[in-house]
């Protein structure tokens, strides 16, 4: 859809004002907190709590804050999730991605296992939403979380992202065949142990999801569930943030070592002029393999290198 609103609360506005805190823009229209202009969305966040997500990409960052108000209002068998009583006292995978609204580095994602009988312990570690973490503290822990649940990494460099992107893929259609894949790496991996529920972060509506992988020879359709704000109902879910995003703060560390200049995360004006820099040391096919080239940064950075 071209237009997104959800209705959240001003410490989720000031948590989403600090989040796109690059792509914050000046002129703000009456009655709003802050207007951010991240690739393929211009995101505007009024003082009634309502928060308008406009653009290709619109959907997809609205999905990390919350649900829509026209499917809660209007669609509730799509907009609303019915999980099972006591879900998050399952032993559950949780399935989440990291990394697609950046304009550097690769779509990382995680799908971890987290049993019932752990879940005190992952409390202990300090695993909750990844987005009320810093980048430090989700090392610590990710290191502590690999060597303690199974889980399934993924990861798509931008090489192949950009092939897939030029041949007409969306980008929700490669995280729905990551997602499947990745939840069937980590069955295989347990066997012969079964979770009792699968809980994939939302990202596109359940039917939606199917529809992206209807082409695979194998897809995990059994106990699957569909929520936004996945880290919130469940463990399992943060736990997957907290790996995917580990893995994803790795291979932005190579990608600096690469460039030999500091590779920055998001979408917003500093990563253009970072972007630029590459240009001029390296040649656009470098910065092109290390970037995500459907975004309007690669236009904004060739233009700058110009100058």
């Amino acid at each position: 859809m071209a237009n997104t609103v959800i209705q959240t609360t001003k410490d989720t506005i000031k948590k989403m004002k600090n989040h796109y805190k690059h792509a914050l823009v000046e002129k703000l229209p009456p009655g709003a907190i802050f207007v951010a202009k991240p690739s393929g969305c211009t995101i505007t966040a009024y003082k009634s709590g309502k928060v308008m997500f406009q653009g290709a990409n619109g959907e997809v960052e609205a999905s990390r804050w919350g649900s829509s108000i026209p499917a809660k209002a209007k669609s509730p068998s799509k907009g609303t999730v019915n999980l099972p009583e006591n879900f998050a006292n399952w032993s559950v995978i949780g399935s989440d991605e990291v990394g697609t609204g950046d304009f550097f580095g690769p779509i990382t994602v995680v799908s971890a296992y987290v049993k019932k009988k752990q879940i005190p312990l992952m409390k202990e570690l300090g695993v909750k939403d990844s987005k009320n973490l810093s980048d430090p503290q989700i090392i610590s822990i990710a290191r502590d979380l690999i060597s303690t649940i199974p889980y399934s990494l993924l990861i798509l460099h931008n090489p192949k992202y950009n092939e897939m992107q030029a041949k007409g893929m969306t980008q929700g259609k490669m995280k729905a065949l990551l997602h499947n894949k990745a939840i069937l790496n980590l069955l295989e991996k347990m066997a012969p142990e079964q979770p009792e529920g699968i809980l994939i972060d939302q990202f596109v509506e359940k039917n939606t999801y199917f529809k992206h992988i209807a082409s695979q020879s194998k897809i995990q359709r059994e106990r699957v569930y569909f929520s936004t704000k996945g880290e919130s109902i469940h463990l399992a879910v943060a736990a997957a943030s907290i790996i995917a995003r580990y893995a994803f703060l790795k291979e932005m560390d190579k990608l600096s070592a690469k460039a030999g200049v500091e590779i920055p995360k998001g979408a917003g004006k500093h990563v253009d002029v970072a972007a630029a820099k590459i240009i001029k040391r390296k040649g656009i096919e470098d910065l092109k393999s290390m970037t995500k080239w459907h975004f309007a940064n690669s236009e904004k950075a060739m233009r700058l290198a110009r100058k």
